[in-house]
């Protein structure tokens, strides 16, 4: 079976390079690694298929972003799930996590959605919480700044130094997930 990774995030330039963006950030990296073409998919996705690994271990990979916002992603992901034939225990979820610190990494089977809107249609959609997630650390606001607010907003100048090897990170456990399993993966991520 096929393994579909999703990015979440919002559309367009305005949110791209934000905080609430960093899923969709870690499959393009994903799709560059791999010279993965984008397209657009009918499901209001944008999709990229490549194999990891090599031979009989070969896993084919579908990295996935939806082109409308977070809170309505998961319509659109289930239909590409649909349309793959990709059951929700080969989907992972890519997402910006505020209990996390910057920079950090965290895999996990299932669990709650922590007020996250994407998490929560996700869920909503599958009609089961038992996805893979790779929760990437965005830290909280310091002082009284909306954590809505903070996840809108552009890393900092500090933030933005670390975050390509953060990208790339996120990338890795993502491949760790689908080629090594989960426990291997929390041991050698979950820092």
């Amino acid at each position: 079976m096929a393994w579909l990774i999703v990015g979440l995030g919002n559309p367009g330039p305005d949110y791209a390079a934000t905080r609430h963006n960093v899923g969709q950030m870690v499959v393009d990296c994903l799709a560059k690694r791999h010279s993965a073409k984008w397209s657009s998919h009918k499901t209001r996705t944008e999709a990229a298929a490549y194999k990891l690994g090599v031979g009989v271990n070969a896993a084919s990979v579908i990295v996935a972003k939806s082109t409308g916002f977070m809170n309505e992603s998961g319509g659109p992901v289930k239909a590409l799930a649909n349309f793959f034939k990709v059951d929700p225990d080969h989907v992972i979820a890519i997402h910006d996590e505020l209990d996390i610190p910057f920079a950090a990494t965290r895999s996990k089977l299932g669990g709650g959605d922590n007020g996250h809107n994407g998490l929560k249609s996700l869920t909503s959609a599958f009609g089961t919480a038992d996805y893979f997630r790779v929760r990437m650390g965005i830290g909280r606001p310091l002082g009284r700044q909306d954590p809505a607010d903070f996840v809108l907003k552009q890393f900092s100048g500090a933030e933005k130094k670390e975050l390509d090897l953060f990208i790339q990170r996120g990338a890795d456990a993502v491949e760790s997930l689908i080629l090594d399993g989960l426990e291997k993966t929390q041991q050698n991520f979950n820092i």
